[in-house]
């Protein structure tokens, strides 16, 4: 059989090369003659296409892990925005993981773990600890279905959503989400996080829109860092709307401010939510740029700085940052509260984000002529950087 599709195949190639050269009538002769009319070869072509169809498997050699929905329901539907979004973050996370292991100088590996809940879903987490760059590292993936709890709603109600209090609200969620702390107090950590979200109304129809960002939070201010970092995320955001950047840069300062302290967690970044335009795979392909502008933004600021000389001083005020990193991700991240919220909630991947050391001191303030002063400065006063 697969002797006899490669002669057709070569027949084929052959006779509408040939027919380039021939008037049609000439052409319609040499088919009838060889016995393969036009409804044979393209009936002949039909099926190889279904059977391609059929026997096509995914390549999960290049995730972390299986997929959390079925390889074969990934690819039976391709279209629906469930699946490509959650290819599309298991690629990020893969691509992510294995930039930062080869960042590692004893070839230090994530460990993963890929788990299942009750209520619907599951996730693969992947972290990395103690390694000789990346003290804690947590790369997750997750896909989950299950009912919107009260306080989930009340929380999306507050930000504008049309949602019926008292009533079961189906949902679906996938994201992909991380956090990078790492040794050397003169590389910064990095968050993002990119997701995906659907309700079903009771009427039937849908909710649905994106949401993410990306942010740094350096220890020490580097300003050729901090435009590095925020000319990539513009690129991105310029791609698909120059309104976005400075939009999403300001939303970004706005929300990573620590409000009791008066300060923001980082130097800021991107940060969206809610969006829904200018339609389903537009919103899709923006958001794929902004998640694949990661490492592009983040890889070369491990290189210029995990090789740098410090001391006690330096990690003591790293540690000092740290603990206002805390401090936001407990109190304000939307985030944390929605996983914390939801039934079934898988803790130890919500609270990856934190790291392993932080520290705390009594009415700490570092003098105004210092480097930790300096980048106080710049946390107390957000700049524009492009």
């Amino acid at each position: 059989m697969n002797a006899l599709r490669h002669t057709i195949s070569i027949v084929a190639l052959g006779t509408f090369q040939l027919g380039r050269r021939m008037k049609s009538q000439h052409l319609h002769g040499l088919l009838l003659g060889t016995g393969l009319g036009l409804s044979t070869i393209a009936s002949v072509t039909y099926a190889q296409a279904e059977a391609a169809k059929v026997n096509r498997k995914l390549n999960v050699s290049k995730f972390m892990a299986e997929p959390i929905t079925d390889s074969a329901v990934l690819l039976s539907d391709q279209d629906n925005m469930r699946h490509r979004m959650e290819l599309m973050i298991m690629e990020i996370q893969a691509d992510f993981c294995r930039a930062l292991e080869s960042e590692e100088f004893n070839g230090q590996k994530f460990k993963v773990d890929r788990w299942l809940r009750k209520e619907g879903g599951g996730g693969v987490t992947c972290v990395l600890q103690d390694g000789d760059v990346f003290e804690k590292a947590g790369v997750n993936v997750s896909v989950v279905t299950g009912s919107l709890p009260p306080a989930a709603v009340q929380q999306m109600r507050s930000r504008g959503k049309d949602l019926a209090e008292n009533v079961k609200l189906p949902f679906f969620a996938s994201g992909v989400s991380a956090v990078i702390h790492p040794r050397n107090p003169h590389v910064p950590t990095i968050h993002f996080n990119y997701r995906y979200f659907e309700v079903e109304l009771p009427d039937g129809s849908k909710q649905w829109w994106f949401g993410g960002g990306t942010d740094l939070t350096p220890y020490y201010l580097d300003e050729s860092d901090a435009r590095h970092f925020h000319k990539t995320l513009k690129s991105a955001c310029d791609e698909h709307n120059t309104s976005y950047y400075p939009k999403f840069k300001k939303w970004c300062d706005d929300y990573f401010h620590i409000k009791h302290r008066n300060e923001s967690r980082g130097i800021g970044g991107i940060f969206f939510d809610d969006i829904d335009e200018p339609n389903q795979d537009g919103a899709f392909k923006f958001v794929t740029s902004c998640a694949r502008a990661v490492i592009p933004s983040y890889l070369p600021l491990v290189q210029k700085h995990k090789n740098a000389d410090y001391g006690t001083k330096e990690r003591e005020w790293q540690l000092l940052r740290r603990g206002r990193y805390v401090e936001f991700n407990l109190i304000y991240d939307r985030g944390t509260k929605f996983g914390l919220y939801t039934p079934g909630a898988r803790y130890e991947s919500i609270l990856m984000s934190l790291p392993l050391h932080a520290r705390w001191e009594y009415m700490h303030e570092p003098k105004a002529t210092s480097k930790e002063g300096d980048l106080l400065m710049v946390l107390r006063n957000p700049k524009e950087w492009v």
